[in-house]
């Protein structure tokens, strides 16, 4: 499935499919609810922060609790998704059903999407299943991103001087 259709699409496309996809999941299709999915949509991986942020950019005074409860809405409905990788804040993101992974940089925090490493749900079969009908598998690779490698390389070269 991958991401929501049309969500990350650009212009009144994106909308009318955001707006049919928030139809479809039984949500009425609110200003905040949109703005949310747009943001989503141009910044996969977004923290709440950054969601609130970006959707006061567009829409002015929105609390914050009405972004958690949008954020949790659209969760429960399944058109985002929530991680959170271990030490970090939640993330979220409009890529779903598709059950990939997620790589996250250990000094920056910044995260890609690993597609998953085997093809289907749920990508990854226990030794033991103790009776449990297994659905998904979630997998978090760590390492370090390009640019904080970069980052220490520039930082080693110059102490070396």
């Amino acid at each position: 499935m991958g991401r929501v259709d049309g969500v990350g699409a650009s212009g009144a496309s994106a909308r009318a499919a955001a707006v049919a996809g928030l139809r479809a999941a039984g949500l009425r299709a609110t200003a905040p609810r949109l703005a949310v999915l747009a943001v989503l949509g141009s910044l996969p991986h977004a923290d709440t922060a950054q969601v609130i942020g970006a959707v006061r950019e567009e829409l002015g005074a929105v609390s914050s609790q009405a972004i958690y409860n949008v954020l949790a809405a659209l969760v429960e409905a399944g058109l985002v998704r929530r991680i959170e990788p271990a030490g970090s804040a939640a993330r979220y993101e409009v890529r779903v059903g598709d059950n990939h992974h997620h790589l996250v940089c250990r000094k920056c925090g910044a995260v890609a999407d690993v597609d998953c490493a085997v093809g289907e749900r749920p990508c990854l079969a226990p030794s033991e299943h103790h009776g449990y009908s297994v659905e998904e598998a979630e997998v978090t690779y760590w390492g370090v991103c390009p640019a904080c490698r970069a980052a220490v390389a520039s930082e080693t070269s110059r102490e070396a001087r």
